[in-house]
């Protein structure tokens, strides 16, 4: 609680030395020099009414234009004595507190008196100066810059840039099953996040299926090649529901069919299609249900299991005949009259799995599964037998043969042209190809990094596409092996970085992997593991040679671009790191911590070697963001507890307490998502987790956000005003943990946190090119404010937040 009041009485002092030192400002009409001292007119005129209330000097009070006597002058020395010449020179420096503390050690009464009104002018001269902002109930006071004249009649525009969806890197495997598929224009079609991408393989161009409103969970294509059918899980989007449902859209056009189940399934779907859809609902029942295509109607429903279902499918040769399978079960499911018959698969003999994972039909139409004890078993119908299930049974499904195939699960199986078979292993990564008659004939293994194999499509015959369980499509035969065509993190992301000249930029996630991605050529040119710790922040060097990584233990690591060697590493403290910034010109990097410092090094020999020079010690929570200033002597950060707090670097890392004198200062990034530019971004409401990132374009134009709700955001720069207008983009389906644009704002870079997803946005319009819109920004800014000053009709919508104070 003390440490509050503290905060309280700094923050207030503060706020009077500031307003006042504005207020004299504001006031001035004419300087008149004196042969010893200048003096503010204004401030003589506010002295000179004390002066005349109290009934020491006439009763002829000064106009704003009149000159600063000597008369005036004697009254102020009058009741300040020996502390005339510290006013003045106090007034001339604005360091108010400064001399109301000097006055007040030596209990001059009349001086007292001076200070009241200053007190009364200083919180009058107030309004207009600062607003508040509140998150989560704490007020955050935002300073004005001195070019606005009117902040409450500034509106605030949508900006005329937009973003267009360019390239997704990515591709769920680690926890999905058949969601890779080969169109006959040359395409795989695979899913991540709401996105779900088709990928030419030959031209290296990819369209967008983007119509769903969360995660993608499961696909499947129609016997015709052109309709697909993709299923979406249930969300939620700032506290509204999204539910799950099943999208059926064409290929070519991309457009939407037929959208079903809206309101019907209960968290996600599983979905597969012929002449009717079959869709298994991942509730706790997984209700089956048919649905009919064409009319989007549902035909029958029952409930399965509640265990899990891992795949459904009709007999291709008999659409009457369903057959599903998953923990522990193989079902056979019979649809007749809108009614459904299940019968349950025998395994006998044979050891019962714990899993069947996938299963195909065979040219003889016998039902082939692939289980997690690595085997392929062949089902056929048999007559009941009698003395175990007794008189009367019918005719049961049972294992015909069981075929040996992997160590570990057998995570997929495809059928070829001419009744081969392919199985894709877990634990042995190997893909086997079989004969109709489940003879061996080749095998392969795929590389350990790139996981098991997740889901196998035919491209040809003879050439394959992989898709495994580390994220990866790889494309390749039996003879010249395989290679990766599609890439991505497996685990949650966070660091995210662009080179200041090229087009290529860098990610680190809790996989433990850090990519250099090239946003030209939509690939990745290296990726490195680090042995134990994780990155969580990353920025390229000014020079562009060298790149940081801030781990999740404390320390740090400076890799080379070129070689990937680490060139350099330290520690500072023992937790995590959430920002690394360099300065403009490359002399300092700032390593900001959750043990509440931020760590300075001077930067030498071309980012190759850095020196400890000091440490900013002050925020009361761990930093969150932070930025330097275009002459690279200040830096402004933000906390987990909503502070901003601005540093005196080249002063030796001071804590700057007059938080007014920075209200002007231009910095060269603007990554802060607390700040006077950037309030706008903030929704009514929010409560400091909203907004994850945000990243200032070049340009100075536009401003791209990234919130907790999956959403990109893209506002005009500066945007001071809450509720401000902007352009919101979907394609996530997890929280968005990072945004940045590229060197020439050609294009913005999105990270998703669980999704694993990265998207690549193309910046539309506006004619912003990158760098030199410093002045446009700021003029932008206080030609709104002229304007909005000079309408003598215009009104503004007051609001609770911000409160003007």
């Amino acid at each position: 609680m003390m440490e509050v009041r503290l905060q309280a009485q700094e923050d207030e002092i503060t706020l009077l030395k500031s307003s006042l030192a504005d207020a004299l400002r504001r006031i001035r009409l004419h300087d008149h020099q004196l042969s010893f001292h200048p003096v503010n007119p204004g401030a003589a005129r506010v002295l000179n009414q004390v002066c005349c209330s109290d009934g020491c000097t006439s009763n002829r009070k000064l106009s704003s234009s009149s000159a600063f006597d000597g008369r005036a002058n004697c009254t102020m020395a009058f009741f300040l004595g020996d502390h005339f010449s510290i006013f003045m020179t106090y007034i001339r420096n604005s360091l108010i507190i400064e001399m109301i503390l000097h006055i007040k050690a030596h209990e001059n009464r009349n001086a007292c008196k001076i200070v009241n009104v200053i007190y009364v002018l200083c919180s009058v001269s107030l309004a207009g100066h600062s607003i508040k902002m509140f998150i989560r109930g704490r007020p955050i006071t935002m300073y004005i810059p001195s070019n606005i004249q009117n902040y409450e009649d500034l509106k605030m525009e949508p900006p005329s840039e937009r973003l267009e969806l360019d390239w997704v890197y990515g591709y769920r495997g680690r926890d999905c099953r058949a969601n890779l598929y080969f169109l006959p224009t040359g395409e795989a079609v695979y899913f991540i996040a709401c996105v779900v991408v088709l990928y030419h393989i030959n031209n290296r161009t990819q369209r967008h299926y983007r119509k769903h409103t969360d995660c993608v969970r499961c696909l499947t294509i129609h016997p015709d090649k052109v309709r697909i059918a993709s299923g979406q899980t249930a969300g939620v989007d700032k506290d509204k529901p999204l539910l799950p449902c099943v999208h059926i859209w064409d290929s070519t056009t991309l457009v939407t069919l037929q959208q079903i189940g809206l309101g019907t399934f209960q968290r996600g779907v599983g979905s597969d299609s012929g002449t009717f859809l079959c869709v298994i609902d991942d509730s706790n029942e997984h209700m089956l249900s048919v649905w009919d295509c064409n009319k989007g109607t549902k035909h029958a429903e029952v409930k399965t299991t509640n265990e899990a279902v891992f795949s459904v499918d009709f007999n291709p040769s008999d659409s009457a005949n369903i057959i599903t399978c998953g923990k522990s079960h193989v079902y056979f499911w019979t649809l007749s009259t809108g009614q459904f018959t299940k019968k349950q698969g025998i395994f006998g003999k044979y050891k019962k799995p714990k899993f069947i994972q996938c299963f195909v039909f065979s040219l003889t139409g016998d039902v082939l599964t692939g289980d997690s004890e690595g085997n392929i078993l062949t089902w056929g119908k048999s007559a009941a037998d009698v003395k175990t299930l007794g008189k009367g049974a019918k005719e049961t499904f049972q294992i015909m043969r069981q075929t040996r195939a992997h160590e570990g699960s057998v995570f997929t199986l495809c059928n070829l042209q001419g009744g081969a078979l392919l199985s894709g292993g877990g634990k042995d990564r190997k893909i086997i190809r079989w004969s109709a008659d489940l003879a061996p004939e080749r095998e392969c293994e795929i590389p350990e990094k790139y996981g098991a194999v997740r889901t196998l499509a035919d491209v040809d015959g003879e050439e394959l596409l992989v898709g495994t369980t580390r994220n990866a499509i790889l494309r390749g035969t039996f003879s010249d092996g395989f290679v990766a065509i599609v890439q991505g993190h497996v685990d949650e992301m966070w660091g995210l970085a662009t080179h200041p000249s090229q087009n290529v930029f860098f990610t680190c996630g809790n996989d433990k992997q850090v990519f250099l991605w090239n946003a030209e050529e939509h690939k990745m040119d290296w990726c490195t593991t680090l042995e134990v710790e994780y990155g969580l922040c990353a920025d390229f060097s000014p020079v562009g040679s060298v790149v940081s990584v801030g781990l999740s233990t404390g320390r740090w690591l400076v890799l080379d671009l070129f070689t990937r060697e680490v060139i350099s590493e330290s520690t500072d403290g023992n937790e995590q790191l959430s920002v690394m910034r360099y300065s403009p010109d490359g002399s300092f990097l700032a390593v900001g911590s959750h043990d509440n410092f931020i760590y300075i090094y001077s930067v030498t020999e071309s980012g190759r070697r850095y020196t400890r020079f000091g440490r900013c010690n002050g925020h009361s929570s761990f930093i969150t963001h932070l930025d330097w200033s275009k002459d690279g002597k200040y830096i402004m950060s933000n906390s987990g507890d909503y502070e901003i707090l601005y540093w005196d670097i080249a002063g030796g890392c001071k804590l700057l307490r007059n938080r007014f004198e920075s209200k002007d200062r231009e910095w060269a990034s603007y990554t802060c998502v607390l700040g006077f530019h950037v309030m706008g971004v903030w929704l009514e409401g929010s409560d400091g987790t909203d907004i994850n990132a945000l990243c200032r374009s070049h340009s100075e134009r536009v401003v791209a956000v990234a919130d907790d709700f999956c959403k990109v955001h893209l506002f005009q720069y500066p945007c001071p005003k809450l509720k401000a207008p902007s352009h919101r983009y979907e394609g996530h389906g997890s929280h968005v943990t990072n945004v940045c644009f590229t060197h020439s704002d050609s294009h913005l870079l999105s990270m998703g946190g669980k999704d694993t997803c990265i998207l690549q946005w193309k910046v539309m319009g506006g004619g912003g090119g990158g760098g030199g819109g410093v002045g446009d920004s700021r003029e932008r800014l206080a030609s709104a404010s002229a304007s909005a000053s000079a309408s003598a009709s215009s009104t503004s919508t007051s609001s609770p937040e911000p409160a003007t104070t």
